[in-house]
C-alpha cells in the first residue's frame, strides 16, 4: 500500500494538479484496449480513473479486476469536464486491496429501467445493497438526525439512561414478548424501557432519555413492524397533562429536522425526490373521538372501535395535510380499553386516557402519554386490565414511596426515518433487519 496520505473522493476538487490517493470500490469498468476508464466509489462519492498503456505496471494490474473489488489508486488530480462531477484521476499506480467474486449476487448499479432486485433477496446480500447512494445516504441522514434529538435533549438537561434488557416479567401486556432461558429460570427481552424510564422518574431525575433496542414478538409481516428495532424514549416528571409531553415532542422534532434539512436537504431531494418540511409548532392536535367523526365524515369506515387503523391512519393525515398544511398530527385521548394500565385516566372522563399517537404522513411514529404515579390507583388499574399484581410488584414498588406526576413517549426512528426519505417499507430504513422469518445476515 501507498504511503501517501489517503483523501476522500468529495476532496479532489480542492486537490487538482496534485499526486493523490485513494481507496474505493471499482464501481464500472470500460476497457478499450489502449486505455481504461473505472468509476471508483467511496463513502463520499464517485469518480472516473484513467489508466493509460505508458503506465505499464497500472495497467497490468488492473487487467484482472471485477467489479465491487477494493483498490487503492495514487494519480493525477485534474479537472475534466466530460467526466462525471468535472474531475478524473490520472492513474499512476493501482494496487488490489480485495478481489471480488466477479459474479455479484445483487447488482450495486441498477442499468437503465430494470427493475431493483426483489427486496427479500437484497436482504439476503444486505452488505452488497448497503453500497447503493440512497442506501448510504439514510444511515448518514440517521446520524444526523440522532445527533440532533441528543443535543437537544442534553442542552434541556436530560438525563441518558441504559435500561436492562433482560427482565423477570413482561413490559406491558405480556403477549408479545420473546422468552429467554435465564440459568435455572425464565426471562424476557424487554419490549420497552418503559419502567425503567419510569424508575428513573422515582429517583429523582426529572427528565431522562434513552437510545436501544426494543424487541417484539408480533407475528406480523407488514412494511411498518420488525421484531426488533431502535426506540427513542423519554420521561419527563411535574408533568401537568400530557399537553406537557407532546409541547416537548414538537420540540425536538422541530430541531432535529432542521438540522437534517441543513446538512441533507438538498441530498435528499436529490436521491429520493423528497422535500425535507420542518414543521410548524404546535402541531394539530384531533382527540380519537372527532378523529372517528372526521372519517366518517369522509366515509372511512371505521375497523377498531378506539382506535384507528393503517388506513384511517393515512386518510386522517390527508385531511390534516389539506386543511392545515401540515405533516403532523397528534391523535389524542385514547379510551382505556386499548391502551396499557399505567396510563392515566382523565378526570372529567374516566373511560379515555391522557394519552396520544403522534402521525407522520400516514404512519404512526410515537406513543405517549402522562402516567399514573399514585400508587392505589396504578394497582387498582392493573387489577381492571388483569395484570399480575405479583409479577408486576417490583415495578408498583416504584410508586409506594414517593413519585412526581410524569409522562413520556416511545419513538420510532426507523419510522422516522421511512417517513423523512418518503421510503415504501421499514426495512430499507434498518441496518439489518430482524422479521418472523429472517434472523440472517
Amino acid at each position: 500500500m501507498n504511503d501517501m496520505e489517503k483523501i476522500h473522493i468529495d476532496q479532489i476538487k480542492n486537490n487538482i494538479g496534485k499526486q493523490i490517493t485513494i481507496t474505493g470500490f471499482v464501481q464500472t469498468i470500460r476497457d478499450q484496449k489502449n486505455i481504461k476508464f473505472f468509476l471508483i466509489r467511496d463513502i463520499s462519492g464517485v469518480i472516473q480513473v484513467v489508466i493509460t498503456k505508458d503506465k505499464e505496471e497500472a495497467f497490468k494490474n488492473s487487467s484482472g479486476l471485477s467489479l465491487e473489488s477494493v483498490v487503492e489508486i495514487t494519480g493525477l488530480a485534474k479537472e475534466e469536464k466530460q467526466a462525471l462531477g468535472g474531475f478524473e484521476i490520472a492513474v499512476e499506480s493501482i494496487a488490489t486491496l480485495s478481489l471480488s467474486d466477479p459474479e455479484l449476487p445483487i447488482p450495486v448499479i441498477e442499468k437503465g429501467q430494470q427493475e431493483e432486485t426483489d427486496q427479500s433477496i437484497r436482504l439476503d446480500w444486505r452488505w452488497i445493497d448497503l453500497r447503493k447512494e440512497k442506501n448510504t445516504l439514510v444511515f448518514k441522514v440517521w446520524t444526523v438526525m440522532e445527533q440532533a434529538f441528543r443535543e437537544y435533549w442534553v442542552k434541556n438537561n436530560y438525563i441518558e439512561i441504559h435500561s436492562p434488557k433482560l427482565i423477570a416479567t413482561a413490559s406491558e401486556s405480556g403477549s408479545e414478548v420473546f422468552e429467554v432461558k435465564y440459568f435455572e429460570r425464565k426471562a424476557y427481552l424487554a419490549q420497552s424501557p418503559q419502567f425503567y424510564k419510569q424508575m428513573a422518574m422515582a429517583g429523582g431525575f426529572e427528565k431522562v432519555f434513552e437510545v436501544g433496542p426494543v424487541f417484539r414478538a408480533e407475528p406480523s409481516f407488514t412494511s411498518r413492524h420488525a421484531t426488533e428495532f431502535t426506540g427513542y424514549d423519554t420521561e419527563i416528571s411535574y408533568v401537568k397533562s400530557h399537553y406537557d409531553i407532546m409541547e416537548e415532542e414538537e420540540k425536538v422534532i422541530q430541531y432535529a429536522l432542521e438540522k437534517v434539512k441543513e446538512k441533507y436537504g438538498e441530498e435528499i431531494l436529490k436521491v429520493f425526490g423528497r422535500e425535507v418540511v420542518v414543521p410548524k409548532i404546535p402541531f394539530p392536535k384531533i382527540s380519537m373521538k372527532e378523529t372517528k367523526e372526521i372519517l366518517a365524515k369522509m366515509r372511512i369506515k371505521s375497523e377498531k372501535e378506539g382506535d384507528i387503523s393503517p388506513e384511517e391512519e393515512r386518510k386522517i393525515c390527508e385531511y390534516v395535510k389539506e386543511k392545515e398544511n401540515h405533516e403532523f398530527v397528534f391523535i389524542t385521548e385514547y379510551p382505556v380499553s386499548v391502551r396499557p394500565f399505567y396510563h392515566m385516566h382523565d378526570e372529567e372522563d374516566p373511560k379515555v386516557t391522557k394519552s396520544f399517537d403522534l402521525l407522520w404522513n400516514g404512519l404512526e411514529v410515537t406513543t405517549g402519554a402522562q402516567r399514573e404515579h399514585r400508587y392505589d390507583v396504578l394497582v387498582a388499574q392493573a387489577k381492571e386490565k388483569k395484570m399480575d399484581i405479583e409479577h408486576l410488584q417490583f415495578y408498583l414498588n416504584f410508586f409506594k414511596y414517593g413519585c412526581p406526576p410524569h409522562g413520556g413517549y416511545g419513538m420510532g426512528p426507523n419510522r422516522m426515518i421511512m417517513q423523512l426519505l418518503g421510503l415504501d417499507n421499514v426495512r430499507d430504513a434498518m441496518f439489518v433487519y430482524r422479521g418472523v422469518n429472517r434472523l440472517t445476515p
